[in-house]
């Protein structure tokens, strides 16, 4: 199995979860996810998502020129992705323990 398939959907939660920590832009949350072990992933990787989470309702944009050049995409969390980012997480946390189960033969309550 390719890991890019797994990451898929984990990714949109922890961009969504950096988002809702506060107003940020792209090259920020690409360098959060990359000092928090997601090494490697460029623009072509994050955007997509983003566009997505806007698409859905879930983050808006707001656009605004950069001291250091072009004008930037600041995003933040909408009153929707806070609900959703809250499901996702009680979510994940379900998956990951069944999960953590079956591969490592651990028997813990949910």
């Amino acid at each position: 199995m390719e890991e890019s398939q797994l990451l898929r959907g984990v990714l949109e939660g922890c961009v969504l979860a950096i988002i809702q920590r506060g107003e940020t832009y792209g090259y920020e949350i690409l360098t959060e996810l990359s000092e928090s072990g997601f090494e490697g992933l460029m623009e072509g990787t994050l955007y997509p998502i983003l566009t997505r989470l806007e698409k859905k309702g879930l983050i808006s944009c707001r656009k605004e020129k950069s001291p250091y050049g072009p004008i930037r995409k600041y995003f933040s969390v909408t009153e929707a992705g806070s609900g959703y980012l809250a499901a996702f997480r009680d979510s994940y946390r379900r998956i990951s323990v069944s999960a953590d189960n079956i591969l490592n033969g651990k028997v813990e309550e949910q």
